[in-house]
């Protein structure tokens, strides 16, 4: 069983730096990590995880690179040194100084292949090393959330979550109906992130492999990502009260 204390990560599904400061404000007192999507990320580009890491808090960069090893290699250098092109920059949108220096996650699909990934951990660790920052967390998204339930999941999980242990990711992206059996195969040291968190009682939308809070940390979860059900509640700092008194956390 996984030991790690979990940690709840919000998902910021909204599209406008107004929506992203009032839910930082409503949340900062409990939440410190933060995942910004391709929707945030295409409404309001890079800005928005300066913005975020200048409040103090984590991001979680969750774009799922997958291109041929050139390009998510040189997409991942820009990421990794985002926060140094603040400093670098008089950008008027924010011109106080990240208090969280770089990112603190990202991803990349597990279907572009080993030596993709592998080009993403080398690119992220030449980059970190550069700009004197510590490398962020790399995860492999394996099968995502939304696919329908099928008898050969848990195997394309496994086979994928065994390439990303070998390009030397840090853990990957998975359901908590894939977790504990992704605990059990890799052990502790393995990260695992898993989305498609409900609280008890919240329907399952687009999401076809859901869990609750309580689910996923039993299964060796290490982080839980949750959007909707806190982003879209009336009390978004109760409702992210609630999930976290539900994690142990």
């Amino acid at each position: 069983m996984n030991k790690k204390k979990p940690q709840l990560i919000v998902a910021l599904d909204v599209n406008t730096l107004a929506e992203v400061r009032e839910l930082l404000d409503k949340l900062k007192d409990s939440v410190e990590i933060f995942k910004v999507g391709s929707q945030l990320f295409t409404a309001c580009g890079p800005a928005v995880v300066r913005f975020i890491e200048a409040q103090g808090k984590k991001v979680f960069l969750d774009l799922k690179y997958h291109d041929i090893p050139n390009t998510v290699g040189r997409a991942v250098e820009a990421a990794v040194g985002l926060s140094v092109a603040l400093e670098r920059s008089q950008d008027y949108f924010n011109r106080q100084m990240p208090k969280s220096r770089g990112l603190f996650m990202f991803t990349v699909h597990t279907a572009g292949g080993m030596e993709m990934l592998k080009a993403a951990v080398e690119a992220a660790r030449k980059k970190a090393a550069e700009s004197r920052l510590a490398k962020p967390l790399i995860v492999g998204v394996t099968v995502l959330t939304s696919a329908e339930k099928k008898d050969n999941i848990l195997a394309s999980v496994l086979k994928r979550a065994e390439m990303a242990k070998a390009a030397d990711l840090d853990g990957i992206v998975a359901s908590c109906e894939e977790a504990s059996f992704l605990r059990k195969q890799f052990g502790p040291d393995l990260v695992i992130v898993t989305p498609g968190i409900r609280p008890q009682g919240s329907e399952a939308q687009d999401q076809k492999r859901v869990a609750t809070p309580r689910v996923a940390v039993q299964s060796g979860s290490d982080y839980l990502v949750v959007g909707r059900p806190i982003i879209r509640a009336p009390d978004p700092f109760q409702a992210a009260q609630a999930i976290l008194a539900e994690m142990g956390a």
